[in-house]
């Protein structure tokens, strides 16, 4: 816990415990003092700032029950790399948050055990880079793995999200049959019969790709071909028209 909220126990406590060392907290006044203490705030990284800044919008705030992984501020990833740092909240812009707290309230009022997880929103050009530049391929061949920050990519615009779904009675994602980043026919939705037929991935786990897409078309979004996981709001031509790329 950071420095701020050990100092507020501690002025709680002070003003609080009577002054006999023999006496203590009960459990209930430590239960008392939680929800004041959750509401000091974490200092805010440089990153994190410059999305608010931009007008992007944190979806833990504006959709109740999701919840948040980013596989980019861990060595979980294609890249192996943690290229958000201090960054754990996910942002988007504004209407996609409200898109995607559609779908959550579709998937709970027909399934009220599961939850969206996210993997990854909005993707700063900065960061972009950052894979670029550290993608071992020839530039000529990056495009198929990560969008040129030259041109950018939906991600970049905070259109796009990556995503799963998480069962709360499981305490688990639900079997996608790949996990994120997997690079392969087997994440392909386009390529889904191909690999049931070739005994790669299950009917279950399709339907349970099919529950995700269910919910989030439903709200407006769009799969792609090679990627189970993301979902567009718009297209590249609509998020060009409506907002910049964010640096």
């Amino acid at each position: 816990m950071k420095y701020a909220s050990l100092l507020f126990i501690g002025l709680v406590f002070a003003c609080s415990t009577p002054k006999s060392d023999q006496e203590v907290f009960s459990e209930q006044q430590r239960e008392n003092l939680e929800p004041l203490v959750e509401k000091i705030e974490e200092p805010i990284s440089e990153l994190e700032q410059n999305l608010i800044d931009q007008g992007l919008v944190n979806l833990e705030d504006v959709i109740p029950g999701i919840r948040v992984e980013l596989k980019y501020s861990t060595e979980d990833n294609f890249f192996g790399q943690d290229v958000y740092g201090d960054l754990t909240n996910a942002y988007l812009q504004p209407e996609v948050a409200e898109m995607l707290r559609q779908a959550q309230e579709k998937l709970q009022s027909e399934y009220p055990n599961l939850v969206l997880q996210i993997y990854d929103g909005v993707r700063p050009r900065s960061v972009q880079q950052i894979l670029w530049d550290n993608l071992e391929k020839p530039d000529s061949i990056k495009p198929l793995y990560v969008a040129d920050p030259k041109v950018g990519s939906l991600h970049n615009f905070g259109v796009a999200v990556d995503l799963t779904i998480f069962d709360t009675e499981a305490d688990s994602v639900l079997d996608m049959g790949t996990g994120y980043d997997f690079f392969g026919y087997a994440a392909y939705p386009d390529r889904e019969e191909q690999m049931l037929q070739e005994g790669v991935i299950t009917q279950e786990q399709v339907e349970n790709r099919d529950i995700l897409r269910k919910v989030m078309k439903a709200a407006g979004f769009m799969g792609i071909g090679s990627e189970w996981w993301h979902f567009n709001a718009y297209s590249r031509k609509e998020a060009g028209e409506k907002f910049k790329i964010v640096e």
